[in-house]
């Protein structure tokens, strides 16, 4: 089996996308979809489930993922330790993380990772926190960056970065009735205020408790992806949201915002790397951990 063939099976089955697999993998979309059959008739089974408008892994494409990523992972071990014959450490490492992690705690960690090993390449991608710690279990990615949930799931390890409180936000101008500027004064009250909150996550889990513990039936507005988003619809007087003070602290729409005085507090968020223990025994990603 060809390594390059698996590596476009594992492009392939995280964009589900020919057209973005074929750019990243810097083939044509024609070479690809004959490589990809020519692995399918190798292992006698189908892979992914296409038509015209959309791709998806089958049964068996699912299964033949896990071993794809970890026959991946140690042939880039095994190609290091054979041809590496000096002291410094080549090839490359992925790491995800939320557009609000990449510019404050990535900007500093990457810029010091880039004068230790200038000779790993670093594949970042962003997106939503709250898949983070399901890409590094899943082998997509090496290295990811979120806050760390109550319990951490078997085989992976945590490294603690920063603590960041997590607040109440209001719009700074009251533009609907509704929708206040101060804290809510009484259980009631807080229960015909709009919120807006994570759709799940670690914040949504201490949020959903706080309101238990208060005895509120919360009126929620809306359920969102992103903590940018729920700063953006807070600001435009939507509802009351909950966010890290880290995503509001480098939000551009910080200046439209009020932080409300609640008591209790949210339990605050902490922040960290996450990777699998098992990983660690990678020079190229204990590299990284090490530098923390």
């Amino acid at each position: 089996m060809n390594i390059k063939t698996l590596k476009q099976f594992l492009a392939l089955a995280e964009t589900l996308h020919f057209g973005r697999a074929s750019d990243e993998c810097h083939i044509s979309i024609s070479a690809l979809s004959r490589n990809i059959r020519q692995l399918e008739d190798e292992l006698g089974v189908s892979l992914f489930s296409r038509d015209n408008r959309t791709v998806v892994l089958t049964r068996e494409g699912q299964k033949f993922l896990k071993y794809a990523r970890e026959t991946s992972n140690q042939w880039n071990l095994i190609r290091h330790e054979l041809t590496d014959n000096s002291d410094q450490l080549s090839g490359e490492i992925s790491l995800y993380g939320s557009v609000t992690a990449s510019y404050s705690f990535l900007y500093e960690l990457l810029r010091r990772f880039r004068n230790a090993y200038p000779a790993i390449e670093i594949k970042l991608r962003t997106g939503d926190p709250e898949h983070a710690i399901a890409h590094v279990l899943g082998g997509k990615e090496d290295i990811s960056i979120a806050a760390r949930p109550a319990s951490l799931p078997r085989g992976l390890a945590f490294q603690p970065i920063a603590i960041s409180p997590l607040l109440f936000i209001a719009p700074l101008e009251q533009q609907v009735p509704n929708v206040p500027t101060s804290t809510p004064a009484t259980p009631q009250e807080w229960a015909t205020i709009p919120v807006i909150l994570s759709e799940s996550g670690v914040s949504r889990t201490r949020v959903d408790e706080w309101f238990r513990l208060q005895d509120i039936t919360p009126r929620i507005y809306a359920q969102v992806t992103g903590n940018e988003a729920i700063v953006s619809m807070v600001s435009l007087g939507f509802g009351i949201g909950v966010v890290p003070k880290i995503v509001l602290d480098n939000s551009p729409l910080r200046d439209r915002i009020r932080v409300l005085e609640v008591t209790p507090e949210l339990e605050p968020y902490d922040i960290g790397l996450f990777v699998l223990k098992k990983n660690l025994k990678n020079p190229l990603v204990e590299a990284f951990w090490s530098l923390m």
